[in-house]
């Protein structure tokens, strides 16, 4: 299929968040304004709020169909440049009867986020739009003490540049997925604690691999198989998927039943390769190995595809620093170099 890709993103360009799913902003306010000043300090842009964004989160469980409104507005609004979610949650997935696929198709804008809003982003690109997977206001933008440097250079590679993105390095500096209460506003200063550089591991493949980039939070994937969100079975041929886990730090036995989903409905069998990030939720490193080997289980011994390529510990998902991942967009896994590119540009300018 061929995408609509988005105008870049540019300084002064107006940037509005979205809550389509927990009201992160009515709970933490502190945290959601840590976040917006630090997007706009970096990167310059004006970012406002859409009209429920910052409404009390009982009131916008109750609401799917205002949340639902708000997204569509921003992408109707012309003077509208970029649409940042929030915050992930868990119930995105009940504003798909109120998404007019037509509204994104015929204004397409960059529009970002992860976790539970996988379910609105593959919309995007179901409808034909590449969209981005990556930071959110509170998480990710809102990061203690300020931007990762990781971040910050992949969010300007990918949405303010029009030039093709290219190789994606690894993040050298460290990670982190220490848990700093946010409803305590002294803890914004404080920045959290990195752990040593976890390298990606390239467990098999050999040559040079292409396809288009989709997939998401693997638990979301699962909830929306289905769904008018749900990708046509030609979408994931030749598609490079990539995949993460939540916060919540399902175990190695419920990923490995979700990838027995997918490979039952032939989407394992279609793809180019298979990224992983980092494991969410606090997992230790030494159980990364046991998220691997259930992916390795469906891929190699059950699906018998030994010569898939598949790259793990990568620097996205519910761990920081995170890259940004265009939806639609050719990427390259290069398993005898060990590199991943993006190939072309995501945006246009």
């Amino acid at each position: 299929m061929e995408m609509i890709k988005p105008r870049m993103l540019r300084p002064g360009d107006r940037v509005v968040t979205v809550s389509s799913s927990w009201g992160g902003p009515g709970t933490i306010p502190h945290r959601y304004e840590a976040g917006k000043r630090q997007l706009e300090e970096v990167f310059g842009v004006e970012v406002v709020e859409a009209p429920h964004t910052c409404c009390d989160d009982a009131w916008l469980k109750r609401n799917p169909k205002a949340r639902a409104e708000d997204l569509m507005g921003a992408f109707a609004d012309p003077s509208v440049k970029g649409i940042i979610s929030t915050i992930g949650g868990a119930d995105s997935i009940r504003l798909l009867p109120y998404l007019d696929f037509d509204v994104i198709r015929s204004n397409p804008k960059v529009y970002m986020g992860y976790s539970d809003t996988t379910v609105t982003l593959l919309a995007g690109y179901k409808a034909g739009l590449v969209t981005f997977y990556g930071p959110s206001i509170m998480s990710g933008f809102g990061e203690n003490g300020g931007l990762h440097p990781y971040l910050v250079e992949s969010v300007q590679r990918t949405v303010f540049s029009s030039e093709p993105i290219g190789r994606v390095p690894e993040n050298q500096d460290g990670w982190t997925d220490e848990y700093l209460e946010w409803g305590d506003p002294a803890n914004q200063a404080r920045k959290r604690a990195l752990q040593r550089r976890v390298p990606w591991r390239y467990l098999q493949g050999s040559g040079v691999h292409r396809g288009h980039l989709i997939g998401g939070c693997i638990e979301v994937l699962d909830w929306l198989r289905g769904t008018p969100a749900w990708p046509e079975p030609a979408q994931w041929d030749g598609a490079v998927l990539f995949l993460e886990t939540s916060e919540d730090a399902p175990t190695p036995t419920r990923v490995l039943r979700i990838l027995r989903s997918l490979a039952a409905m032939g989407v394992v069998a279609r793809v180019a390769g298979i990224l992983l990030g980092r494991p969410g939720g606090r997992v230790p490193v030494e159980r990364f190995g046991e998220y691997e080997d259930v992916l390795l289980q469906v891929v190699t011994e059950e699906e018998r595809l030994g010569d898939l390529p598949i790259v793990a510990r990568m620097d996205f998902g519910h761990t920081d620093p995170m890259m940004v991942l265009p939806y639609g967009v050719r990427a390259e896994i290069d398993c005898d170099a060990r590199t991943f590119s993006i190939l072309e540009n995501a945006v246009v300018g």
